[in-house]
């Protein structure tokens, strides 16, 4: 499973727009947005998050689900804890 977070920042850690990952995972541009778009754990047609994790994957991105240790021991991105909600700042 993938979150709508990780899939923003797996595309920051590449440098690559909406547009590119959308070409490169032979899906549209509105199903990249509206994946980025949505709550917590990215849901819709397998097909479509299969082709999205593998272009992903052939891009050198390893997606760590929560608990979990990254397999190749490389440099990755991961939050300790939920952020503050806006409203206890």
């Amino acid at each position: 499973m993938i979150t709508a977070a990780q899939l923003r920042a797996a595309r920051a850690l590449l440098g690559i727009d909406q547009r590119e990952l959308a070409q490169r995972s032979s899906l549209s541009l509105p199903t990249i947005q509206r994946m980025e778009a949505s709550e917590g754990v990215i849901r819709g047609n397998v097909d479509s998050l299969m082709k999205l994790v593998e272009a992903l994957s052939l891009a050198g991105i390893e997606l760590i689900a929560e608990g979990s240790a990254s397999s190749a021991g490389g440099r990755g991105v991961r939050l300790k804890s939920p952020p503050p909600s806006a409203g206890s700042r």
